[in-house]
């Protein structure tokens, strides 16, 4: 019997769609519900990768019905849709929408969500499978998911299953993460919890991996024998915005470099996975993880920041401790950097320059490979005087692709060597648009697929990183730096002490 190729699980040629399901937010009138994951699933639902039978069920304090809900689910899908607006798409999915008012803390609430829920089962069909978005402060997530224990939502049957999506930030620390951990794991099993990176599910994020895995061009000088070092940054032009409260808490190392940083160059530096699942991608970036060492003069090649007022894009940009909510002595800081190693064959002696900031000239993430220098014996010293490293830049956004720098003569009668760049831009090469990251990991999250999900032990891997960064910045002032430059004068020091220095974006 000839089997048929559309039932073969690794076929792509038609579309995955999840099973009937509800996705249940909690914190639906947040800011993360309105810009990213009501959009997120319109789009879903506008590409057909929603099943029938969905249902979409908001918990928050407002004091709202069915309908108020439905409208400003749909303003908000409509104002953020990444996809063309289709009223005939929304009216299907607003047929579907409830909405549920209480407090974290009131029991009523949480019994009238659990009926709701059942409710739907019959009514919508959705087989008694569901996934729990905790789109709330993380302070606020033993509260939530207890009431859930007790209402016996989260539990998964063999006919049914339950999942829950963290957002970062997992804890403030390695202690913290570890009790999160706990309490998640003691009321969901491991494989249901999904801690969500959205910059994981980021386009150019998992063309890294096809970059490498998928050609034979630049695998072989992937490595301590070509390679020089390796620069991953994450720069935003904005401020904090009106998240003072959290960024206070949390300032940068916390906030990027424990977990959207890290993981950059867990993936940067992991070995070649025998098969592209959850469980292997998983196993070459925690050995990586385990295996980064920092910097033994931590007061050298660790530095952060915090912006004072200055000049972005020709408008006067207030400094951080100006910001609303903001002590005026606050030490947080905007910006960090640090040089760390990794400790395996194919990376040892090769610095990892990791850096983030706020208010700094533009907004670019992007993985740059700096290649050592050739021997120039054949060339005289003027020759070459223009010509810098070769580079392979990896541009997480904007401006999705790669950029690979290398020399080249220049036209004319004597020889000259400048560096040239050749351009990959996703939007130009592909016809179809890039997915949200949010579109994609909520798909994944109703597929079950934990490819892009960290788990507990990539977690607090990252925070064993952090926490000394953390320890030895305790009590210290950051480095100052105007908004509208590239960080403080002590980044570049950081660099020029190892005789290397910053890439532009």
């Amino acid at each position: 019997m000839i089997p048929n190729p559309l039932r073969d699980p690794r076929d792509r040629r038609l579309p995955r769609v999840p099973e009937p399901c509800a996705l249940v937010v909690f914190g639906i009138t947040g800011d993360l519900a309105r810009k990213k994951l009501l959009p997120a699933v319109y789009d879903l639902a506008n590409r057909g990768l929603l099943p029938t039978n969905f249902a979409l069920l908001g918990f928050a304090r407002r004091d709202w019905g069915d309908q108020d809900f439905a409208e400003l689910a749909r303003d908000a899908a409509r104002n953020a849709a990444r996809t063309p607006w289709r009223e005939e798409v929304w009216e299907r999915l607003a047929a579907s929408v409830r909405f549920v008012q209480g407090s974290f803390d009131d029991d009523n609430a949480f019994d009238e969500l659990a009926n709701a829920l059942s409710d739907l089962e019959s009514s919508h069909g959705i087989g008694g499978n569901a996934a729990f978005y905790l789109s709330i402060p993380p302070a606020m997530f033993p509260v939530v998911l207890k009431q859930m224990q007790r209402t016996r939502m989260a539990e998964s049957t063999p006919d049914r299953w339950r999942r829950v999506v963290v957002e970062k930030p997992f804890g403030t620390d390695l202690a913290s993460s570890r009790e999160l951990n706990e309490l998640v794991d003691s009321v969901f099993s491991a494989e249901d919890v999904f801690r969500i990176d959205h910059y994981l599910g980021k386009e150019t994020v998992q063309n890294l991996m096809a970059l490498r895995f998928a050609n034979e061009l630049f695998e072989p000088v992937w490595n301590g024998h070509h390679v020089d070092s390796v620069q991953i940054t994450m720069a935003e032009d904005v401020g904090i915005g009106g998240r003072a409260g959290f960024y206070e808490r949390t300032g940068a190392a916390r906030d990027v470099l424990q977990n959207h940083l890290l993981q950059l160059l867990a993936l940067t530096a992991m070995e070649e996975p025998v098969e592209f699942s959850a469980d292997e991608i998983r196993t070459e970036k925690l050995k990586v993880l385990r295996a980064v060492s920092l910097p033994e003069d931590l007061r050298t090649f660790a530095v952060r920041g915090q912006y004072e007022q200055g000049w972005l894009a020709g408008q006067r940009a207030r400094g951080y401790r100006q910001e609303e909510g903001v002590d005026e002595a606050s030490t947080t800081e905007t910006y960090a950097a640090v040089r760390l190693g990794v400790e395996t064959r194919r990376w040892a002696g090769v610095p990892f320059y990791l850096r983030t900031g706020k208010r700094l000239p533009r907004r670019v993430t992007e993985i740059a490979l700096v290649f050592k220098r050739a021997p120039h014996l054949p060339f005289a010293d003027t020759d070459t005087e223009e010509l810098g490293n070769n580079q392979l830049v990896v541009r997480v956004q904007p401006d999705e692709g790669v950029t690979l720098k290398f020399g080249s003569k220049v036209p004319g009668s004597v020889m000259e060597v400048r560096d040239v760049s050749m351009d990959f831009l996703y939007g130009e090469q592909f016809t179809e648009a890039s997915p949200e990251a949010y579109e994609r990991l909520l798909l994944d999250v109703l597929l079950g697929d934990a490819t892009l999900f960290p788990r507990n032990a990539e977690v607090e891997a990252s925070w064993s990183v952090i926490d000394p960064l953390e320890e030895f910045w305790a009590g210290s002032t950051p480095e100052p730096y105007r908004a509208g430059e590239w960080g403080p004068r002590a980044a570049d020091q950081m660099l020029a002490a190892e005789g290397r220095r910053w890439r532009r974006p």
